[in-house]
């Protein structure tokens, strides 16, 4: 009979992935402890890896966004420039083209 597909809680994958960034144990000793294919604890350490620099960028990002949305300084800054380009034609007719 073939092996059944088990389902491991977040919880559990990031308690090994953790263990695997930490490196004290061999893949086959940790396969052996957490009776999982040395494959599988390779794969979540690589996504922990992966994902751990947005959980930090994430409460950088909250902080900065505070004041004003990024959309918000995008349209106020998109009013500026069309304010300019309204003034430039206006000044280029005086010229005379």
């Amino acid at each position: 009979m073939g092996r059944r597909k088990r389902s491991h809680s977040a919880a559990f994958k990031a308690k090994v992935a953790v263990e695997a960034i930490r490196g004290v144990m061999t893949p086959a000793e940790m396969a052996s402890k957490f009776e999982i294919h040395p494959t599988q604890i390779a794969r979540w350490r690589k996504q922990a890896l992966e994902v751990i620099p947005d959980a930090f960028a994430g409460s950088r990002k909250r902080n900065e966004g505070e004041g004003e949305s990024r959309e918000e300084v995008l349209f106020a800054e998109i009013g500026r420039l069309k304010m300019e380009v309204d003034w430039l034609k206006k000044k280029s007719a005086l010229l005379g083209d």
